[in-house]
């Protein structure tokens, strides 16, 4: 970590960031272990609702992991980690049915998404060079290479704050879907929700993160170039 006059906020969104991860486990954890009335697994609701929204082609995948579950838009696949894929639970409907809204997302070209996948990869590679960048800007007393990773760090803060309308638009797609078809109701729907926030207040964490960081690196910029 780089020192700077937000170093205190940064560990203070850190702790909050693991306390959040630890409620996103218990939350998941507790809801991955009631099974659903309807007795779907992850990769049948994921089926179902892809077939129903004209997405028939998609495969559904399991991968190794827990919680490792993702829409790739490059190979048009939704994958489901091997618990979600296999098990009947209220948190596999609820993951799985997150996971083809993005789907959904990709087939109607969603802004914000389509942003995002064309940020990715740049915006991956510079968060990379940005400590360095930092570093040495420090050490030699080169502003430029300062003001360059304040300009990777706020393209970071850009990421995150797209991510944020992909993510909760995707929820929404899910518990609507969900509600919709009568997959969850009851403790099951309010289960379901609650897998959904837990999982977006990580979203929300890792955009506070990228603002304090930025907020800090900008702070550290300013007071070399002074």
């Amino acid at each position: 970590m780089i020192f700077g006059p937000y170093t205190i906020l940064i560990l203070v969104i850190f702790v909050a960031s693991l306390v959040i991860q630890g409620y996103l486990s218990r939350t998941y954890g507790k809801w991955g272990n009631v099974r659903n009335s309807r007795g779907l697994t992850g990769a049948q609701l994921a089926r179902m609702m892809l077939d129903e929204n004209g997405l028939s082609h998609v495969p559904v995948n399991a991968v190794p992991g827990n919680l490792s579950d993702h829409y790739d838009p490059i190979r048009k696949t939704v994958n489901l980690s091997e618990a979600n894929y296999n098990l009947p639970s209220v948190s596999a409907l609820a993951v799985a049915a997150h996971e083809v809204g993005h789907a959904i997302q990709d087939k109607v070209r969603m802004p914000a998404l389509v942003l995002r996948g064309r940020l990715a990869v740049p915006l991956s590679l510079g968060m990379n060079l940005a400590p360095l960048l930092l570093l040495v800007g420090i050490m030699t007393s080169l502003s430029g290479l300062l003001w360059v990773g304040v300009i990777l760090f706020a393209g970071a803060l850009l990421f995150h704050l797209v991510t944020l309308p992909v993510e909760f638009d995707a929820s929404r797609r899910a518990l609507a879907y969900l509600g919709q078809r009568g997959v969850v109701a009851g403790q099951e729907a309010s289960g379901a929700r609650a897998v959904l926030t837990a999982a977006a207040l990580t979203y929300v964490a890792g955009f506070a993160m990228a603002l304090a960081q930025l907020l800090n690196v900008l702070g550290i910029a300013r007071s070399q170039s002074d």
